[in-house]
């Protein structure tokens, strides 16, 4: 079980609200460095997974112009070193036994990604790993495996599930297994589509007007091949797939469908919804001009320009593969970190339960965030 502080990230806030420290632990620090934001999140272990005690989250759009020039822009990466140097303080203010931090598209995609990174290591103290689109898929995956296996309805018994975390630069899609008697899930097959809401965005424009079908086609052109190998639409029709969202684009349109008057996390992680309430909410915002967007609270002046191009990636999917619900998941990379790094630290107390605890304990770092522990 996932219990969660302050973090309003998901509707293009920036959650600042942090908890005074306790003595109590462990605690673990996760950093999501994407292609349009990025977020910190702290957690202390439970016995059921871990409890969020401090989190914080920047559109910093590090993917701008990327597309073009295939390298981070100066001010792309000043506005994420910004963000960064943040997450590093508020991280110093735990004691942290263990440190996760990735990277995702953009820096996958720029000739000088890893240059940057150095900088930040160099700058912040914050050492940062690219990961590959399956491990981002699978993080997705394992942050989301509770909702897999929830039974709000019929169509929540299905044996498949589509999850898609639309992001800035890509989208990741993974087909996914549920085993209701072993609890589990597994992974079937993932791809990571070449478009996010700022490649759209850059390529198409906001998606007023005409522009937003071609995004549709665009994105459903990726969509097809991975069609083709899996035949998901089959196990559609037949009323044995789930559908999970994860992105910023997804929790805006659950907010609009359930005409939210700001953005409330709790009210929206874990919500199923039809599949014709969200095509709905679509419809909402594609009628609303820039000026009104901006100024919706479940939207506001930081997303105006992407949330369109969201939505014609959403449309793209749901159109492919019509399932009747879909179960709005406010929760991602981080989450997926901080229950490896929760299970993990399970795992190693307990051998050290039955063995010596200098035989078993992992490397330890010494750096500007204090003794800690790489995952």
């Amino acid at each position: 079980m996932m219990r969660y502080g302050t973090d309003n990230g998901s509707s293009g806030q920036t959650g600042m609200r942090a908890y005074a420290p306790r003595k109590t632990g462990p605690f673990f620090g996760a950093i999501d460095l994407g292609t349009n934001n990025c977020r910190l999140m702290i957690a202390t272990g439970t016995s059921t997974g871990f409890r969020v005690v401090d989190s914080f989250n920047r559109s910093v759009r590090l993917g701008e112009g990327l597309r073009a020039s295939g390298r981070l822009a100066e001010e792309a990466m000043r506005r994420a070193l910004d963000a960064l140097r943040i997450c590093a303080q508020r991280m110093q203010q735990w004691p942290l036994s263990h440190v996760r931090a990735v990277a995702t598209e953009a820096c996958r995609q720029a000739v000088n990604g890893h240059e940057f990174l150095a900088r930040v290591r160099q700058e912040t103290g914050l050492k940062i790993d690219i990961i590959t689109a399956r491990e981002e898929a699978e993080l997705a995956v394992e942050s989301c495996s509770p909702l897999f296996r929830e039974e709000a309805s019929a169509f929540s018994l299905a044996e498949r599930g589509v999850l898609f975390d639309i992001g800035g630069g890509s989208t990741e899609i993974a087909w996914v297994r549920i085993d209701r008697q072993r609890q589990t899930q597994t992974l079937i097959g993932t791809t990571s589509m070449p478009v996010g809401v700022i490649t759209l965005q850059e390529m198409f424009g906001e998606g007023h007007g005409a522009s937003y079908e071609e995004m549709v086609g665009h994105v459903q052109h990726y969509l097809l091949n991975f069609e083709n190998v899996h035949r998901i639409r089959r196990e559609v029709t037949q009323g044995n797939a789930r559908l999970i969202g994860t992105s910023g684009t997804v929790t805006t349109l659950a907010g609009v469908a359930m005409s939210l008057p700001r953005y409330n996390r709790s009210a929206i992680d874990g919500q199923t919804l039809s599949g014709q309430v969200m095509r709905s909410a679509i419809g909402t915002l594609r009628g609303l001009n820039r000026g009104a967007l901006a100024s919706h609270p479940c939207v506001g002046p930081e997303r105006v320009g992407y949330v369109l191009p969201g939505c014609a990636i959403f449309d793209a999917i749901h159109r492919l593969w019509p399932v009747h619900e879909v179960t709005i998941a406010d929760r991602g990379l981080r989450d997926g970190m901080l229950l490896r790094m929760a299970r993990a630290h399970g795992q190693r107390s307990r051998k050290g339960n039955v063995q010596t605890a200098s035989r078993h304990a992992p490397p330890r770092h010494r750096g500007p965030l204090g003794d800690f522990v790489t995952i």
